[in-house]
């Protein structure tokens, strides 16, 4: 299980995916921060606050941290990674257009699954990423449709932050996110990887462990 001081997250970094949005190609990446408590694992419970009317699955690329970066270049920033794995960036959709920023709407306990393990030998520049909501596809992209490569992030955001050994950058989702609901599964398939798997659950439903 990770354990990382941070979760960075890049918003709107798949070309296609601000094609669907409407919106105009960022001029440097969009960085946010998730807590470390919203972390699970594959076959953890994904639980639905109440009061939200819409919570969306985003897949993406994971890549954790292996060493301290503090300003490293471009052409440096995949020495420092430890590995990568499959993430799930669940967001509130309504609070998120409601309040304007993403602390509240990407923050809860369990919006963010990430495994089912952490792999070194995948390419971060040409990765499928893929979801499936009980079985059916919802999302299907490559990284090579980012807009910002995953070289490019760790730099900038260690031109932000420190980035420590642990740590979760989440990279950006493709086109296709969508709402879950109570009952259903939802699962992240990153190539090299392997699968994601979450149930879906209100929080009413959730049984103490």
């Amino acid at each position: 299980m990770l354990n990382p001081s941070k979760i960075i997250g890049i918003g709107s970094n798949y070309r296609r995916h601000i094609e669907e949005m409407g919106r105009a190609i960022p001029q440097r990446p969009k960085i946010f921060l998730k807590p470390p408590s919203a972390l699970i694992g594959t076959g953890d419970a994904i639980v639905l606050p109440p009061g939200t009317e819409r919570v969306d699955h985003e897949a993406e690329l994971g890549v954790v941290i292996g060493q301290t970066m503090t300003r490293v270049s471009v052409a440096d920033a995949l020495d420092y990674v430890a590995g990568y794995t499959a993430v799930n960036d669940v967001t509130a959709r309504d609070f998120q257009r409601a309040d304007g920023v993403f602390a509240r709407a990407k923050g809860f306990d369990t919006f963010c699954p990430a495994g089912p393990v952490i792999v070194t030998d995948i390419d971060p520049l040409n990765t499928r990423v893929r979801c499936f909501v009980d079985g059916q596809l919802r999302q299907d992209g490559n990284t090579s449709d980012m807009i910002f490569d995953v070289p490019t992030l760790l730099s900038f955001v260690s031109h932000v932050m420190t980035l420590n050994p642990g740590d979760l950058l989440t990279t950006g989702t493709p086109m296709g996110v969508g709402p879950l609901h109570a009952g259903q599964t939802v699962v992240v398939e990153v190539e090299g990887i392997g699968r994601l798997e979450n149930p879906v659950i209100n929080r009413s439903d959730r049984v103490a462990k």
